[in-house]
């Protein structure tokens, strides 16, 4: 049997990550197998559950995933675990639509209860109508018990919980400021060395030394165990053979992506960064991350830039998603302006500098075939007007976007990280 609940806050920045992390870590160092769970389309957050955890993480979104799709995952890999832990994403109603892919939607979904972390170090009594109002919005979240965050002092603490006796809720106990377990800025790199390795252990002494860890697990709920073969959410004959570009460039993908994908093909890795041989493979995938912080390495890997070009001219089949669509590109100018060579399949240039960002659920939308996805960029695309492009891309409340889908021979490339595997039979992935 597993546990499961899920974290959640009542605007974002109340510490629900470190608290995430401190608990998977501090649950795995008693002997639990811990599974992390991340509501919503981030690909940043899973890698640090996955380092905490011991454990891959997995993305929930009631966005980009049908509802059966989103139970589904969450029940094959709740069954190989004694503990689920679900982060939630934003403040607890807040989703792209409403409450729609909210944490309160999955957790309605799921029925599981949720464990509210407050930020309350400039307030106190106050706290009663806040989390009265988060209690009776929707009856059908259930919440179980809340964690003070940033609270420096136990007559602090008092005022707090006199609060949660007034609205019935459980306090579980506060957590008081520590310098030590902040994590580093998650869109400048991800640099998970032995420093973030200790700060991760820092966090699961910290939390366990001022909240009851064994007591929140009375809060959460039993899960039964499922035949995870039954389950399965595609079963294909494996016929395709997948290169996929993974390095410190490359490493925003989902895990459930990766899984379609095994099912399919064969998976090859390779890194555009250090490899010299691209791998002979039917479809080629570079995923998002961080290009922009290896451009030089990038550039000066002739050897493989060449390579991909003339997969791309015999008609290979390539995905490319946001910093894998700048890579493939013909440059890419870094902050300070200057350009750097990359692999040239397409014309264009992409830029760093003058950043501004961009985000929002997509659906793609061609040849009859509909696939969502997200989109988190700051960079943008230069001199690409005479681009050949397909399908329309609509933001979550079905607005026409302007965000393109570029295309040369077999090669498809765009800012969006799509989600394909809801997909319930393998289709062409090169939409």
């Amino acid at each position: 049997m597993s546990k499961a609940f899920l974290i959640a806050a009542p605007w974002s920045n109340s510490g629900k990550t470190t608290l995430t992390l401190g608990m998977s870590r501090w649950y795995s160092n008693q002997g639990n197998t811990v599974q992390t769970f991340k509501c919503g389309p981030d690909y940043i957050d899973t890698i640090h559950h996955s380092t905490a955890a011991r454990k891959p993480a997995v993305n929930l979104d009631t966005v980009m995933m049908p509802e059966e799709h989103v139970k589904t995952v969450f029940e094959r890999y709740s069954a190989s675990a004694d503990i689920s832990i679900v982060e939630g994403v934003m403040g607890l109603f807040d989703g792209a639509v409403k409450d729609q892919g909210s944490s309160a939607a999955i957790a309605k979904l799921l029925d599981i209860p949720v464990i509210l972390v407050v930020n309350a170090s400039a307030m106190a009594y106050t706290i009663a109508p806040i989390l009265h109002g988060l209690k009776t919005f929707d009856p059908k979240v259930k919440i179980a018990g809340v964690i003070f965050n940033f609270i420096k002092t136990e007559s602090h603490y008092a005022f707090l919980k006199e609060a949660c006796d007034t609205v019935g809720i459980q306090s579980l106990g506060y957590i008081p400021p520590n310098d030590e377990i902040a994590i580093p800025s998650r869109h400048l790199g991800l640099h998970i060395d032995g420093t973030f390795e200790n700060g991760i252990e820092k966090a699961a002494s910290h939390i366990a030394a001022h909240v009851s860890l064994p007591t929140l697990l009375e809060c959460a709920k039993i899960v039964p165990k499922i035949d995870q073969e039954a389950s399965a959410i595609i079963t294909s004959e494996k016929k395709y053979k997948i290169a996929i570009a993974k390095d410190e460039a490359f490493t925003f993908t989902y895990l459930q992506n990766l899984k379609w994908l095994e099912a399919i093909g064969e998976l090859i890795y390779f890194s555009p960064i250090h490899g010299q041989e691209l791998p002979e493979a039917d479809m080629i995938y570079l995923a998002g991350g961080y290009p922009e912080l290896y451009l030089e390495m990038l550039s000066d890997n002739i050897a493989m830039r060449n390579q991909l070009k003339k997969a791309a001219d015999r008609g290979v089949k390539i995905l490319a998603e946001c910093g894998g669509m700048m890579y493939l590109g013909n440059t890419i100018i870094d902050e300070k302006g200057k350009e750097y060579d990359m692999v040239g399949i397409f014309p264009f240039n992409t830029s760093m500098q003058n950043k501004k960002l961009s985000l929002g659920y997509r659906k793609v939308v061609y040849n009859g075939l509909e696939i969502w996805g997200h989109e988190f960029h700051y960079s943008k695309v230069l001199n690409d007007d005479s681009i050949p492009i397909v399908g329309q891309v609509f933001s979550a409340r079905e607005k026409e976007v302007t965000t393109k889908i570029y295309q040369h021979k077999n090669v498809y490339a765009s800012y969006i990280h799509l989600y394909w595997a809801a997909l319930e039979e393998a289709v062409d992935l090169c939409i």
